[in-house]
């Protein structure tokens, strides 16, 4: 009788192991059925529409136009200083970034305004107002809002120094 038992254990374990095992291949193939067809779909996107992107990002590079500058006289003022303290002067070279000519144009007869607007702001500054990276942000920041309150409604993008000495 033992050994009629065995074989019966034997083949009740191999018919519940093929279930299992068909439940196994069962996963394993729904699995790869999505690793493909996900992959095969991030291919597709990859492959035949991330072209049409690359041509639209290369026409609007195309589209953008590089700006225009445009120099203002250089400028040369005397900083506020406290009475009996060394005189000290602030010599500086700006451009302003516009976006096209045709407003670069619109700018250059307002030049005096603009540089007499710069002066005297440039003239109520110490020479401590002017240390380190923030002092010069905040020259610029209030240089570019003064040009383009003379230059109304038109903008300029931004101050851009070419040299700042303070002597």
């Amino acid at each position: 009788m033992a050994d009629t038992e065995k074989p019966e254990e034997g083949a009740e374990g191999a018919e519940g192991a093929a279930p299992k095992s068909k439940k196994k291949l069962i996963i394993i193939a729904a699995a790869a059925l999505l690793l493909l067809g996900g992959g095969g779909g991030g291919a597709w996107f990859f492959l035949f529409k991330g072209h049409g992107a690359e041509k639209e990002h290369a026409e609007h590079v195309e589209k953008v136009k590089p700006p225009n500058f445009v120099e203002v006289p250089e400028i040369m003022v005397n900083l506020a200083g406290s009475p009996g303290e060394r005189v000290q002067y602030l010599k500086a070279k700006i451009v302003l970034e516009v976006k096209d000519d045709k407003l670069a144009e619109q700018i250059k007869p307002t030049m005096p305004r603009i540089t007499d607007l710069f002066q005297t702001y440039l003239r109520e500054l110490r020479s401590n107002d002017l240390n380190g990276s923030v002092g010069m942000f905040r020259m610029k920041e209030e240089l570019t809002r003064r040009v383009n309150v003379a230059i109304a409604p038109a903008q300029v993008n931004a101050v851009l120094f070419k040299e700042v000495l303070v002597q």
